[in-house]
């Protein structure tokens, strides 16, 4: 599985250090992304089905699930860890507290998902549709480069970096150029997050921590920042105008202020 090594080791360089996305896409471009372990379910539907029914433990670490139809499914609790989900379809299913940690979810759709208290460390979610989904309270270090996640909750969730414990390097989330219109982030830790040429427009930002986020060529039009931290913010080239609730105790924090459209 040297594959699948490489893989994990080009998802926790881009999560760790923020890679360009041009560099983060050659990457993926290292991997075969058409070999079994990324395109084939070891499962059906109703092995799945049957094995909630039993009430098993849902333990599918390292399984692949890819491009199955799981929408609507009870997976609470579920552990995915390093499991392949590339395409696969989970609308509607109930994921509370599930663990995704080095997860491969290209392009999955999680279209109102329950994810709240969730655990995607080093997840690989680019493309991925989370329109709606509920990551309330989740841990987030998953790279959701345009990912399309507009009205998802993601109220008190933590994608900031972990300044305690660096020796994978600075891991966070890397959200560049995700669609997060209308999302909900507030009193979400966002610290140093990625945040290049995002689209957070009609977002709730209201008590969020950026500190130190990337919002170079963001959209923040009509965005709500009332009481949110902008202290070091990258603002270069990012779009302001119409931005609620700014004042100078929060939005002259941010650095590069003078390069955005204001």
């Amino acid at each position: 599985m040297a594959i699948t090594s490489k893989f994990i080791c080009a998802v926790v360089l881009v999560l760790a250090f923020g890679a360009a996305p041009a560099l983060a896409q050659d990457m993926l471009d290292q991997v075969d992304l058409t070999l079994p372990q990324f395109t084939e379910a070891e499962y059906s539907r109703a092995d799945i089905e049957a094995l909630i029914a039993a009430k098993d433990p849902l333990d599918f670490s390292g399984k692949h699930l890819n491009g199955m139809d799981l929408s609507g499914l009870n997976l609470a609790g579920a552990v995915f860890r390093a499991a392949g989900l590339n395409k696969t379809i989970l609308r509607g299913a109930n994921l509370k507290g599930a663990i995704f940690d080095q997860a491969w979810m290209l392009r999955a759709d999680l279209t109102d998902a329950d994810i709240t208290g969730g655990n995607l460390f080093g997840t690989q979610l680019r493309w991925a549709i989370l329109r709606g989904a509920n990551l309330q309270g989740a841990r987030i270090t998953a790279d959701l480069g345009s990912a399309q996640m507009e009205g998802a909750k993601l109220a008190g969730a933590n994608l900031g970096a972990d300044m305690t414990n660096q020796s994978m390097g600075l891991m966070r989330a890397v959200m560049n150029s995700a669609k997060l219109d209308g999302a909900d982030f507030s009193k979400a830790d966002l610290s140093r997050v990625n945040l290049q040429f995002a689209s957070l427009k009609g977002a709730n930002l209201t008590g969020a921590n950026l500190m130190g986020a990337d919002l170079s060529g963001a959209k923040l039009e009509g965005a709500d920042v009332t009481g949110a931290n902008f202290k070091d913010t990258d603002m270069t080239s990012a779009e302001l105008k119409g931005l609620l609730n700014a004042d100078k105790s929060n939005i002259e924090q941010a650095k590069n202020l003078d390069r955005a459209f204001r």
